[in-house]
C-alpha cells in the first residue's frame, strides 16, 4: 500500500495531539458532563489508527462537535480534522483555537469544490476527516436526507467510513437555542468501518456510486439510532452485528 499523498509545495497538515488540543478535550469533557451524561459505545476501537479515515454522524445540535472531538480524541489518539466556516476564525479566542484544533476553514460561498480539494488533501494525507453528511443540523433531530459529498471523497479517496449514530443531543441544546438545557444523556454509538467499493455492484462507475453510496452511508447511521430519529431513514432495519439503539435512547 502506497503511504499518504502530499500535495507539491504545501506543508503536511499537522495530525498531532498538541498540548492545546489536549486541553481543548479536556475542557470539553468537563463542558459536555455538566450538561449532560455521555455515553460512547460501539466499535470503537475497530476505528482505524492510521491511515486516511472519514467519520460520519447524523447532526441535530451544536453539542456534536464537542462530544465528538472531546471523547474520540483521546481514545483515538489521533487529531480529528474538520471543515468549518470561515467566520469562525474571525471569532476572539475561538477563532484561535479553531486555527490550532483541526479545523479548516471553507468559504460557503465559493464553490464546493474547494472544500472538496481540502476534504480530499486531508484523507490523502492519512488523516481522520470528520462530516456531517446531512450538511446541517437537524431542527427536530431527526436524521434528514444525506447529500453526495461524503459519497464523493470516500469514492475518490478509497478512505474507509465510520458511521456515529448520536441521540439526544437535541434535547440538551436544540437547533436555535443560545443557551443548552443541561440534563438527560447524550449516547454516542460507533459503527464498524466499511469501505463502499466492497459493497457497490461490480463495474458502477463514479457518478451511478454516489447516490449508492450516500445511501450506504446514511442508512449505517440511521441503524444507530433510535427509531424516533432515524427520519428520512425509518424503513431501515437494525444491523444485529452493530450497536443499536433502543426507543429509550
Amino acid at each position: 500500500m502506497s503511504g499518504p499523498k502530499r500535495v507539491t509545495g504545501a506543508a503536511p497538515i499537522d495530525s498531532s495531539i498538541t498540548p492545546l488540543i489536549a486541553t481543548l478535550t479536556f475542557t470539553g469533557r468537563i463542558v459536555g458532563r455538566a450538561l449532560s451524561r455521555i455515553a460512547i459505545e460501539g466499535a470503537i476501537d475497530e476505528i482505524p489508527r492510521d491511515g486516511p479515515v472519514i467519520l460520519a454522524s447524523n447532526h441535530t445540535s451544536n453539542l456534536d462537535v464537542i462530544v465528538i472531538g472531546s471523547w474520540l480524541t483521546p481514545r483515538l489518539g489521533r487529531r480529528i480534522h474538520w471543515l468549518g466556516k470561515k467566520e469562525v476564525f474571525d471569532w476572539p479566542i475561538v477563532g484561535w483555537a479553531a486555527a490550532r484544533g483541526g479545523v479548516h476553514p471553507v468559504d460557503r460561498g465559493a464553490a464546493d469544490v474547494e472544500a472538496f480539494r481540502l476534504a480530499s488533501r486531508i484523507l490523502d494525507e492519512g488523516n481522520i476527516l470528520f462530516v456531517f453528511p446531512e450538511g446541517t443540523r437537524s431542527q427536530d433531530g431527526a436524521l434528514q436526507a444525506g447529500r453526495d459529498g461524503v459519497a464523493s471523497l470516500a469514492v475518490r479517496t478509497g478512505a474507509p467510513i465510520v458511521p456515529l449514530g448520536i441521540s439526544g443531543s437535541n434535547r440538551v441544546w436544540p437547533k436555535g437555542e443560545k443557551i443548552p438545557r443541561p440534563g438527560g444523556h447524550v449516547t454516542v454509538r460507533v459503527g464498524s468501518p466499511f469501505l463502499p467499493a466492497e459493497l457497490l455492484p461490480p463495474g458502477t462507475d463514479r457518478r451511478a456510486a454516489k447516490p449508492l453510496v450516500t445511501n450506504l452511508i446514511m442508512e449505517r447511521i440511521a441503524a444507530l439510532l433510535p427509531p424516533s430519529q432515524r427520519g428520512a431513514y425509518g424503513h431501515v432495519t437494525p444491523d444485529p452485528n452493530q450497536p443499536s439503539a433502543t426507543p429509550e435512547a
